[in-house]
């Protein structure tokens, strides 16, 4: 019993170890994880997001406005006074037509990958005037803030016939002036090439209290496309040869969700080290179970101390692979930390059990309770799966192991008692 709560405090020991290394990487991830993504946008833009233009018009019309006036008495009193002044109106968005393709680059950061993105972007869009007369009307193209850091490169703005019009530019959003007959229609084409971070959004409604005839194609370079929550999934779509395409296709929206897309990410080093680290005691756990039955069953003899090394082995595969992380990529890394740290246990216990029983059975436990288990945190959404599947094999194979092992003999103190002999007669 002693032997076991020895065993049991180094586990305990081991896994307080593991804990600390984990906050460890969790504060080294969070530390640099927001200077790394404003380093990023600066570089590559932030999450992209493209509002659709919205055109109006100014008339000079009467409005009311509540004027307070305080007399001699100090008492104050309310009334509406009507006067001239300019009141906008909006053009109807009548068509969108807009085509929107997206190359994937991952680019490191210290920790962390980061899906970084070139956009783009062309569309036709089509306004009419609801008026009965002709005005004068100011179309403005969202173009993000100065606060984004985004970047729009070739920008080009032309008419339905591909003529370039004039437009400038403040505070994040394009304009231009155009001449409206009553109950006319313009076209104007837009395109430019821009970069962004992890996401692209189209807010299908904003600016617009409704969408007409809308259609948007989507193309990108890599396949794993996903959809942000709460966002409209596509009309149509299909696999291609080069990646991914998709349509968002309405008649008529009056409200909807918005159109977006989540860039593929890939495995980020500081996060998976320390999901890996913070599950070790669980690895070790079971490691110890099986080479204290191991040794039980085939009468090795192993001393707390021996415990105490080896769960020193085992924190040294993620002692190793938290910092190569940070000079290696993460296959490396794994590999060369899990050699090491095999080399450690191995070398180690043939000193005491032998070359045979360190390599077949502790050996070969390592590898399935240290690598192996390390190795499904690669595959997000089936660790836990592995995990279950791991502890049922264990079981079984801890019970044919130990099925048909006499326990009572093995536990009795003291050289086993024989039978007593039986007297043969003389014929």
């Amino acid at each position: 019993m002693l032997r076991l709560l020895a065993i049991a405090f180094v586990w305990v020991g081991c896994a307080l170890a593991w804990v600390i290394l984990g906050a460890t990487l969790v504060s080294r991830t969070n530390d640099v994880q927001n200077a790394l993504d404003s380093q990023v946008h600066a570089l590559w833009g932030p999450p992209g997001r493209q509002a659709p233009p919205t055109g109006s018009y100014t008339v000079m019309g009467t409005v009311k406005e509540i004027v307070t006036t305080t007399n001699a008495a100090g008492l104050t009193s309310q009334q509406s006074v009507e006067k001239q002044a300019a009141v906008e109106h909006p053009l109807d968005l009548e068509a969108s037509d807009i085509d929107v393709g997206f190359e994937l680059q991952h680019r490191r950061k210290g920790l962390l990958w980061f899906p970084t993105y070139e956009v783009r972007y062309q569309a036709r869009y089509t306004f009419v005037n609801p008026s009965d007369s002709a005005q004068e009307v100011l179309v403005r193209f969202p173009l993000g803030s100065a606060e984004n850091q985004a970047s729009f490169d070739d920008f080009r703005v032309s008419d339905a016939d591909g003529r370039p019009l004039p437009y400038s530019v403040a505070n994040g959003v394009a304009t231009w002036n155009a001449s409206f007959a009553s109950h006319a229609q313009h076209e104007y084409r837009v395109a430019y090439r821009s970069r962004g971070t992890s996401s692209w959004s189209y807010p299908l409604t904003a600016g617009n209290s409704q969408v007409k005839n809308f259609r948007l194609r989507m193309t990108t370079s890599f396949p794993n496309v996903d959809f942000p929550v709460g966002s409209s999934s596509p009309s149509e779509h299909a696999m291609t040869k080069s990646g991914w395409r998709g349509e968002w296709r309405f008649k008529s929206l009056v409200s909807g969700a918005p159109i977006g897309i989540q860039m593929p990410t890939l495995l980020n080093p500081g996060p998976l080290a320390s999901k890996v680290t913070f599950f070790a005691p669980l690895s070790l756990l079971f490691f110890f179970f099986v080479v204290a039955i191991l040794c039980f069953v085939q009468k090795r003899d192993m001393h707390p101390f021996h415990y105490l090394l080896l769960g020193c082995a085992f924190f040294a595969f993620h002692l190793l692979f938290a910092y190569l992380v940070d000079h290696l990529e993460i296959v490396p890394s794994f590999v060369t930390a899990a050699m090491v740290s095999v080399f450690l246990v191995v070398s180690y216990a043939r000193l005491f059990v032998g070359w045979r029983f360190a390599l077949l059975e502790i050996g070969v436990s390592q590898f399935v309770y240290l690598v192996l288990f390390s190795l499904t945190f690669f595959w997000e959404g089936y660790t836990g799966l592995a995990i279950a599947i791991g502890a049922v094999v264990t079981l079984f194979l801890v019970m044919q192991i130990t099925g048909r092992f006499e326990f009572r003999g093995s536990l009795r103190r003291g050289p086993t008692a024989l039978p007593p002999s039986v007297p043969v007669e003389a014929g």
